[in-house]
């Protein structure tokens, strides 16, 4: 099966580039091309792609809002950040509306294509730098009401974890700690609910939270 993509971004020549590059991969499939966050929530409603492939400062309606309103309107469209800014209000507004993964434009096409997988089956996908801010954002926030114990984890979990917190993908991992994919994908599930969380970024912060790393 290929990962159907919609490719959002308002500089025709990235567009045309960007959508040269990725259908020669077989794992992809380019539906369609927007210019702007308006014309992207448009094109997802007829083209049903998986994963909207979302600049974030456009024209009309920016990335973060088209993000915000796919969330709502179309669940079902993973939007994966891809821009050239990693400031924090980005970052983090990108986030917050609904963005599965957040990546920078001086990605290696391996690193996107496997983004692109990733994001469709819902797992979260970071740039190192973004990784990190997310983890630095948490170590600044004040003291919460202490939530229940984790179940203390594995050594193989974690070094599953650390390797989440630096934004790896789960085809990543596997090869860092010489494992099959399905079995780092157990892994990420038995750590997110041994941390009571519900995705990979938080199961990151989740760690930090609790000193593991």
């Amino acid at each position: 099966m290929t990962v159907r993509v919609l490719i959002v971004d308002d500089q025709a020549l990235f567009r045309e580039a960007l959508a040269t590059l990725l259908e020669v991969q077989p794992e992809i499939d380019v539906v369609g091309e927007a210019a702007n966050g308006e014309e992207a929530v448009r094109l997802c409603a007829e083209l049903r792609p998986d994963v909207a492939l979302m600049d974030l400062r456009m024209p009309v309606l920016d990335g973060i809002a088209a993000t915000a309103r796919l969330r709502a309107e179309q669940p079902g469209v993973r939007v994966l950040a891809l821009t050239t800014f990693d400031d924090d209000e980005d970052v983090f507004a990108a986030l917050r509306a609904g963005a599965v993964g957040y990546l920078l434009k001086d990605v290696s096409s391996t690193r996107l294509v496997e983004a692109l997988v990733a994001a469709e089956r819902g797992e979260s996908v970071l740039q190192p730098s973004v990784a990190a801010k997310l983890v630095a954002r948490v170590a600044r926030l004040p003291a919460e009401t202490p939530r229940p114990s984790a179940t203390p984890l594995s050594e193989r979990e974690l070094e599953v974890v650390r390797l989440l917190a630096d934004g790896r993908s789960n085809r990543e991992i596997a090869k860092t700690l010489f494992l099959a994919e399905g079995t780092v994908k157990n892994l990420v599930t038995s750590v997110l609910s041994k941390l009571q969380v519900r995705d990979r970024t938080q199961a990151a912060l989740r760690a930090k939270e609790l000193g593991l790393f």
